[in-house]
């Protein structure tokens, strides 16, 4: 049974001031080397500037550097620290502890980064990186390795009037790693669970000497099990960059990857369903069994994808700066499948996207402006071949009897304008989008033209005591790729959304507190269901609302904080009669963290760091009908890491250190249920790790 998604089945670098441009090349190098960018294990700078867990500003939320107090949205980031501290091994783990962010929803699927935010589903729609849309097909959605990030920033709710195509609750921004201004070298080898072994590498630095080129070079290579045996998780991944320096008004980075990826073609358990009279599954009865629905000969799904993009920067004046990012970006994929005979699926994608925007700093009168005024191309096209057979042996592949192709191309122009007065900070942007689809399949054909206007309002007032409140207005536009139940290509999601929220810098503290409350409406939603044991894809429009809290803290006796809680009441308006004002499958009311880091600052344990988290996800309810038979109990997971740099053993190992995290300590793997078919959590997992860095 073919599951397009297969849930189922189973860079706006910091400006240098005027004065700077007066300097001599001799003393811009000097600055540069003041500049630390990975020397230290507290700052970070670039397309996110951090003191340690706590992020001061973020260029992806307006595409200028912004600071997040004076950004009228909810805003959270997962700084450098926070992915060192947490070694996250998939995007999942490393978005858990944010606030509004639903992960897990299908239980333990190593194949494609599932989540929500907000209640609304983003997997295809919400990803970014370093700013592009990340275009995805059906069953070609990019892999993540998280060990290639320096950082994500998390917008809550609408972003369209300057990104076009994303989702109403929100995107997510992958900030890649990108060269260093000063040398940095580290090597790792991780071993774990499930016959884990792992190694890393990360390089960097100046290239020559006048410290106008700099390098990066990032890598791992792993092979790795999981707790289902007939699904490995073995990888091999490069990323390569280089920054071009030649003046201080000039950049130019590029950034590339590839990556081999081979996991399980499904990871899911059979579930029970009652029958009819012909013996036809009708409706989930009981719900998850441990009986794996695949099987072990024939399971592999091998996904090779690669990018390849830049990042170029020119600032003409003190007035004026223009910026152009550029990616190019394709997938391939060879999933193979049993369930009730073979299945397979490839399909390839090939995807461009192109921004382009100057940056305009005025004045009128009182009156600061930051204008932004762009042009933003992308295009997607895909082909998925696939076949199934219920009568050959398993471990050979069936024809490929059946094809689909698309192709999606999207251009928007888009104008910004931060108005800043006083205190005051407004907000204004605006987004026109077309949208060509052209679809073809057996027997069916079908082209349409879109066009959409998006747009942003908001008005935030900031104090002098750190205290920001705000509220906000945006509104979203979607394509969505493929097609939904009967053949008929998905119309485009459309959504809006409100918001009030306030945030706070505590003066004198390296700590910041959020809060938000919001609505949001969305029309033709794509959503999965299964129904009599087959996979549907069905669109409905929703609504969600709710409030969420957040709170991140760096303090200097070497304690980390990060907590959050979220309430989302996510309801049904239009799909069928008998759903109308429900839940939305597997959407929790409740959800919350916490996450404590200490570091030992003196005594016999100097640089003994302790940490321990906790994640709890509410109740939800298993189908969109709302059957207490398969509702989702709430639980919790513990997670915990233990590290310790060796140097303060023995001075001649400088630069070592040993680590060992935990996710989901206590091993709480039950039944979750979303869409009307059950899963079973990730149980218990251990990575042991031993790094050098010099």
């Amino acid at each position: 049974m073919k599951r397009p998604l297969a849930l189922l089945a189973s860079s706006a670098l910091v400006l240098v001031s005027g004065e700077a441009l007066a300097q001599s090349n001799e003393a811009r190098a000097i600055q540069l080397e003041e500049v630390t960018v990975e020397g230290s294990q507290n700052t970070q700078t670039g397309p996110i500037t951090a003191d340690g867990y706590v992020a001061t500003s973020s260029s992806s939320a307006t595409k200028t550097d912004t600071l997040i107090l004076e950004t009228p949205q909810s805003i959270s980031t997962v700084t450098q620290q926070q992915l060192e501290d947490r070694k996250p091994q998939t995007l999942l783990d490393a978005v858990s502890y944010t606030p509004g962010v639903r992960i897990g929803g299908y239980g333990f699927d190593p194949r494609y980064d599932a989540f929500t935010i907000r209640g609304i589903d983003v997997t295809y729609t919400g990803v970014f990186r370093e700013g592009l849309r990340q275009v995805n097909s059906p069953n070609g959605l990019f892999r993540l390795e998280p060990y290639g990030l320096e950082g994500i920033t998390i917008l809550r709710g609408p972003a369209a009037s300057i990104y076009g195509a994303s989702s109403t609750g929100g995107i997510v921004d992958l900030i890649s790693k990108r060269p260093t201004f000063l040398p940095f070298r580290e090597v790792e080898v991780q071993t774990g669970s499930y016959g884990r072994i792992q190694g890393n590498f990360d390089l960097s630095g100046p290239v020559t000497s006048d410290n106008t080129l700099f390098y990066r070079l990032t890598g791992l290579v792993r092979d790795a099990g999981t707790e289902i045996g007939a699904v490995p998780d073995d990888r091999v991944f490069i990323a390569p960059a280089l920054t071009w320096k030649p003046t201080d008004a000039t950049t130019l980075t590029i950034l590339g990857e590839y990556m081999d990826a081979t996991t399980g073609g499904t990871a899911a358990y059979l579930n029970n369903y009652a029958t009819d009279a012909a013996g036809n599954p009708t409706s989930l009865s009981i719900g998850a069994t441990r009986v794996f629905a695949g099987d072990k000969r024939y399971n592999d799904f091998r996904q090779q994808q690669g990018r390849i993009g830049y990042e170029f920067e020119h600032r003409f004046n003190d007035m004026f700066t223009l910026r152009q990012h550029t990616r190019f970006s394709a997938l391939g994929t060879n999933q193979e499948y049993v369930y009730g005979g073979s299945g397979l699926t490839r399909e390839n994608n090939w995807g461009g996207v192109s921004d382009t925007h100057l940056e305009s700093r005025v004045r009128t009168g009182p009156v600061d402006h930051t204008i932004l005024t762009g042009l933003d191309v992308s295009r997607l096209s895909y082909v998925s071949k696939q076949g199934f057979d219920a009568t050959i042996p398993v471990g050979l592949d069936p024809v490929l009897s059946y094809r689909e192709d698309q192709t999606q191309t999207l251009t928007g122009i888009y104008v910004q304008d931060q108005i800043k007065w006083q205190n005051w900070r407004l907000t204004l942007g605006g987004r026109h989008d077309w949208l060509t689809s052209e679809y073809n399949t057996a027997g069916f054909e079908f082209d349409s033209d879109d066009t959409k206007f998006t747009g942003r309002a908001a008005l935030g007032y900031v104090t002098d005591f750190g205290l920001a409140p705000y509220v906000s207005w945006g509104t979203s536009f979607t394509p969505n790729p493929g097609t939904v139940l009967g053949g008929a290509v998905a119309e485009p999601t459309t959504g809006e959304q409100v918001e009030v929220g306030v945030k706070y810098d505590l003066p004198g503290y390296n700590a910041s507190l959020r809060a938000a409350i919001f609505e949001i409406r969305q029309e033709n939603a794509v959503v999965y269901q299964v129904v009599d044991a087959t996979n549907q894809q069905v669109q409905l429009d929703l609504r969600s609302r709710g409030f969420e809290l957040e709170g991140v803290a760096s303090l200097t006796d070497g304690l980390n904080v990060q907590a959050s809680y979220s309430y989302i009441d996510a309801r049904i308006l239009e799909l069928t009669p008998e759903t109308v004002g429900n839940r939305l499958t597997s959407v929790p009311q409740h959800m919350a963290s916490l996450w404590l880091d200490y570091t030992v600052q003196e005594g016999p344990a100097t640089g003994l760091g302790i940490a321990g988290g906790v994640r709890y996800v509410g109740a939800s309810f298993g189908d969109n009908l709302n059957r207490p038979i398969i509702e989702n109990d709430p639980r919790a997971y513990l997670d915990a890491a233990i590290r310790y740099d060796l140097e303060n053993i023995d001075p001649s190992l400088k630069g070592f250190r040993f680590q060992v995290n935990a996710t989901n300590l206590l091993d709480e793997d039950g039944q979750v249920c979303t869409s009307n078919y059950c899963y079973f959590d990730e149980g218990r997992k251990v990575i042991a790790s031993l790094r050098y860095r010099w």
